[in-house]
């Protein structure tokens, strides 16, 4: 289904009629709401599988076009609330911060629709683990992104806008400071906001 929503928004973005132009030198920032939904089965951890739950925060963008419709965007959040289920083993819970940076090509012309596509990195760190297993430690994560996306005009300033990322995520685990395994999050991270162009 994950897959299905990924190829529909990318088929969006590449099909719809082009939108809205972007000048350089303009900056939008985006304020909104984001869930990043793990891949089902996230690797092996103690020997056994795990998957890890959902979680939603409230999302930031910042967005430097350096030409026409060709802008550099970081994605931020507040924490991301996730609980990693060790099957017949226990759980861990955790909070992450996933920000990303992303090149971002948007199409445009006169229609309300701007849709746009990108590819990024990102950064992802976790804190405040909590588990009854003991003491356990994720490791940051640096792995590669990729975002469709499309926005709607209310003005010639401000757009609501829907994104889908694809984020590679993975962490190396520890017990009581033993590997016990990497946990493959990969999720797929959909986003609502409100974008306002300066």
């Amino acid at each position: 289904m994950k897959h299905l929503a990924f190829a529909a928004l990318s088929a969006l973005a590449l099909s719809t009629p082009m939108a809205l132009a972007q000048s350089a030198g303009d900056i939008t920032v985006g304020l909104g709401v984001g869930t990043v939904d793990p891949t089902s089965g996230n690797g092996t951890l103690a020997g056994q599988p795990t998957d890890v739950d959902s979680g939603t925060a409230v999302v930031f963008t910042a967005e430097y076009f350096i030409k026409d419709n060709l802008g550099i965007e970081l994605l931020a959040a507040t924490p991301f609330n996730h609980t990693a289920t060790i099957s017949g083993v226990g759980t861990v819970a955790t909070k992450q911060l996933p920000p990303t940076l992303s090149l971002n090509y948007h199409f445009a012309n006169d229609s309300k629709w701007t849709p746009y596509i990108g590819v990024g990195v990102n950064y992802t760190t976790f804190f405040e683990e909590n588990s009854a297993l003991g003491n356990v430690a994720l490791d940051d994560s640096f792995g590669l992104a990729a975002q469709v996306g499309v926005d709607y005009a209310l003005s010639d300033k401000d757009a609501v806008r829907a994104t889908l990322r694809y984020i590679d995520i993975d962490t190396d685990a520890r017990l009581n400071g033993a590997p016990i395994g990497t946990a493959n999050i990969d999720p797929l991270v959909y986003s609502f906001s409100y974008v306002r162009k300066f």
